[in-house]
């Protein structure tokens, strides 16, 4: 040990296992295998819903394509896999009309497919990737069809500044060979 070896930077230890990675470990720069492909985690999203309920979402990119992939704990892992598309695509009005109403409408038709609003939530995201702890409010509605393998989400920020996307209900053994980021 040098003279000055303890003014150095001590690594963080790992909050994981490194020989039983699990989704719920994910972080930034991991990289994950999912439908076939390799996937980085590119950024690290929290969600505070309240009465202590908390998911997270990562955004997934396999080079060709991006992904949200959304985890919660609801005694089970409840996870969706989502890519975002232009809210327009639900209906030329349906900002206005979500801005009039105080809320999207309850049933949405989107590629064919019928989906009903499951749940409303207010709350806080924060983007862990940037470091910081900047909390942003936001309003998010969820729509299931009707076999709960579809989802369609409407995120709300500010007054008028609407996003959507679309995706399914995942599994979490559709998931493998997760790897952590590399030093």
């Amino acid at each position: 040990m040098g003279l000055f070896d303890f003014l150095k930077k001590k690594e963080k230890e790992p909050d994981y296992d490194v020989t039983n990675l699990k989704l719920t470990d994910l972080d930034h720069g991991f990289i994950v295998d999912y439908n076939l492909k390799s996937w980085q985690v590119k950024e690290v999203y929290e969600y505070d819903w309240g009465n202590n309920n908390f998911s997270q979402e990562f955004m997934l990119d396999a080079g060709d394509e991006v992904v949200y992939l959304g985890i919660e704990n609801k005694g089970e892992l409840w996870i969706t896999v989502n890519k975002s598309i232009n809210i327009r695509e639900l209906g030329e009005d349906i900002i206005d009309k979500t801005i009039r109403k105080e809320r999207p409408p309850k049933k949405l038709e989107y590629d064919g497919t019928t989906f009903h609003l499951d749940s409303d939530n207010a709350g806080y995201f924060n983007d862990k990737t940037k470091g910081t702890d900047d909390w942003e409010e936001l309003i998010s509605w969820e729509y299931y069809d009707d076999n709960e393998e579809q989802v369609l989400g409407i995120t709300q920020w500010g007054e008028r500044d609407f996003e959507a996307s679309v995706g399914k209900v995942a599994k979490e053994y559709e998931f493998s060979d997760i790897i952590p980021a590399s030093s």
